[in-house]
């Protein structure tokens, strides 16, 4: 099953496009990591699939429906926006009862008990918060409202290794427990390869690479050896990134075949290795894992 799908998704703002022909397919039960450098049209295809901006181009369908189409579909998605938006003339406990009222999957359990545990004082108005504790607050209401699709815009940039550990270990429970599909945009990498067994990189506007991780990794290897031309490799080895020294040379490949060439040391990149190898790698059409 499916949760997120776009076909020829584009967004220009002012005739300039912050996502072009976009084709993606986000399965359903997984953690997405969305990766990409500032300006790559992250949070654009976020606030698509929540219903807050229209396409210019294409189609997005999500958990089965138009995106902001009605109150059946605005149940099925959370979003936590990257500024972790909430209201500073609200108290916390003023906060979840609003979301209590608004959302009919509401767990009002799960929200108190993450607030005792966060240490918020139900009393105290958000705009007093400090910008971690706001960024709780909003994590909170996200994960409260029960959705099947829970979009998160860098929500743990404003949280010490602490309380992003916390929330990631929450997060997991929250998939584990109900099935919940996660899209979590971060820069952080280290995080996305704790939580994320599908990725999704953006550079340009453009979706460069997406499948799931396992795959991903088991189809990439880097190869050391003497100095030479990359343009003689095997055609089944497509050169994703090659760097050269006087004698040596270090290329990330990706192949579903076994290396054979005995001049080559065959390594396994991480998944940093990998992100970085994309984001700096020629525009090319997106390489996708089809099991």
């Amino acid at each position: 099953m499916t949760v997120l799908r776009a076909r020829g998704l584009g967004k220009a703002y002012r005739g300039r496009p912050a996502l072009e022909g976009c084709e993606l397919d986000i399965p359903a039960g997984h953690v997405t990591g969305l990766v990409g450098p500032n300006g790559a049209g992250k949070s654009t295809l976020l606030n698509l699939a929540a219903g807050l901006l229209e396409p210019s181009t294409g189609t997005i369908e999500v958990c089965g429906g138009v995106p902001g189409s009605g109150p059946e579909q605005l149940a099925k998605v959370g979003f936590v926006a990257q500024n972790a938006p909430v209201y500073p003339t609200l108290t916390v406990d003023e906060h979840l009862r609003l979301g209590a009222k608004l959302n009919p999957r509401w767990d009002a359990a799960l929200a108190a008990e993450r607030i005792g545990r966060i240490g918020l004082d139900p009393a105290q108005r958000a705009g007093r918060l400090s910008a971690g504790h706001r960024a709780q607050l909003a994590l909170t209401l996200g994960i409260a409202k029960r959705p099947e699709l829970l979009l998160l815009d860098e929500p743990v940039a404003a949280l010490d290794p602490l309380a992003r550990r916390e929330f990631l270990r929450d997060l997991m429970a929250a998939v584990a427990e109900h099935g919940l599909s996660v899209v979590l945009s971060s820069h952080l990498v280290s995080d996305l390869e704790r939580v994320c067994d599908h990725l999704v990189v953006l550079v340009g506007g453009r979706v460069r690479l997406a499948g799931e991780l396992d795959e991903l990794l088991a189809t990439h290897h880097r190869l050391t050896g003497p100095r030479r031309d990359v343009g003689t490799l095997p055609a089944d080895q497509e050169v994703i990134s090659a760097s050269h020294t006087e004698r040596q040379t270090t290329v990330l490949v990706r192949t579903e075949a076994p290396v054979l060439d005995p001049v080559w040391t065959v390594g396994k990149p991480g998944l940093e290795d990998l992100v970085l190898a994309y984001l700096g790698a020629p525009a090319r059409p997106v390489l996708r894992v089809v099991r």
